[in-house]
């Protein structure tokens, strides 16, 4: 993304703006997520806490996914 950014002369933030509103412009997150993110899904599911969390699909999408 960053080459492609770099070759039109646009930032990388217009850049994931852009294909967001082509792509995807229903997301529900208006924005790409971040590794930060996954990782604090990832730390849940290994912890206690996730439990009762069995046999679930859980999606790190930003809610690209309209129905299941």
């Amino acid at each position: 993304m960053q080459h492609i950014a770099a070759s039109q002369h646009i930032e990388i933030e217009e850049m994931k703006k852009i294909i967001l509103q082509q792509s995807n412009p229903h997301i529900l997150l208006q924005r790409f997520i971040t590794p930060k993110e996954i990782a604090h899904l990832v730390t849940y599911l290994a912890s206690p806490l996730a439990i009762a969390t069995n046999g679930a699909s859980l999606r790190a999408d930003s809610g690209v996914l309209k129905t299941v």
